[in-house]
């Protein structure tokens, strides 16, 4: 049994008649009455009795009318939903996030609303790994990524370069001046994540110290914002790194952030995308990455 066969057959069913409910379907007469007759003959009973001049449904005819009108409702219901589902996620962007996006991030959602007021946008926070994959099986529409030049089935498209700054206690001398040469800090301990918890971070960072002529000293691991702060406010002097559209915002009492001397380390943002042409509001969430980047970062000059 198809649904073309359910609708023809309530539509004679209404009618009465062959010739007005193919006018009604907008389909020819003999496509409407072979339809019928392929569904009586796959329930062994007649629908409808036909003369010259009358049609009249059978017992059988009436006994099937209203499930068939409960199996067009059921169709139109269901294609009520999809048509919901699909405008839903027509106007949802579903975007993975990166650590340290800071003001970017506040800039950008400023940016969309303000291009498409309708659209939703949908943050996701998960490993970089999983981003990639869940842009690849369509579970996310983009994600920002760090680190990676290339991926499987996937675009990377080059966003702008995420700055880096010193984080240093406030009563440092250092923390007095307006930049920081990395070659000044090559007498205090460095706090980074572990190597393998962010590779791409660790290496710019070890690799800029060497550049400027020092291996770095390290010391104890960057945990969390708040503990890493707290201890180089308190403890023993030592120094870290923050992105800077990160720094605009984050809460580091006792703590300055400075800028690097040039050269100044800086990681590149790309955003991961599924190759082919971009949906509307894919396209509409590059133009508002564009205009972050042309933007820029207004670098706060803390005391």
């Amino acid at each position: 049994m198809e649904l073309r066969q359910v609708r023809y057959f309530v539509g004679v069913a209404e009618e009465l008649h062959f010739g007005r409910a193919a006018e009604r379907l907008h389909i020819v007469q003999p496509t409407v009455s072979q339809q019928v007759r392929r569904l009586e003959r796959e329930f062994g009973l007649d629908l409808f009795d036909r003369t010259t001049r009358t049609v009249t449904l059978t017992a059988a005819g009436r006994a099937f009318l209203p499930h068939a009108r409960a199996i067009l409702r059921a169709e139109r219901a269901a294609s009520e939903a999809m048509a919901g589902l699909r405008t839903e996620q027509e106007s949802t962007l579903r975007l993975g996030t990166n650590v340290g996006l800071g003001t970017r991030l506040d800039a950008l959602l400023t940016a969309l609303t303000e291009r498409a007021p309708q659209l939703m946008v949908e943050l996701v926070s998960v490993p970089s790994a999983t981003r990639l994959q869940q842009v690849r099986e369509g579970e996310l529409d983009a994600a920002f990524i760090r680190g990676a030049e290339h991926s499987p089935d996937l675009e990377l498209l080059p966003l702008w370069s995420d700055v880096l700054v010193a984080a240093l206690p406030a009563r440092h001398p250092l923390a007095a001046q307006r930049e920081v040469a990395l070659a000044d800090l090559a007498d205090l301990p460095l706090r980074l994540a572990p190597r393998e918890a962010n590779p791409h971070l660790a290496d710019i960072v070890v690799g800029a110290c060497r550049t400027a002529g020092f291996e770095p000293i390290m010391g104890p691991a960057f945990t969390t914002d708040q503990d890493t702060l707290a201890a180089i406010a308190s403890g023993r002097p030592s120094w870290t790194v923050y992105y800077e559209a990160q720094a605009q915002i984050q809460p580091a009492p006792r703590v300055t952030f400075r800028p690097f001397a040039e050269p100044a380390p800086a990681v590149r943002t790309c955003l991961a995308v599924r190759s082919g042409p971009p949906s509307q509001r894919l396209t509409t969430l590059l133009d508002a990455c564009n205009e972050v980047e042309r933007r820029g970062v207004d670098y706060p000059r803390h005391p």
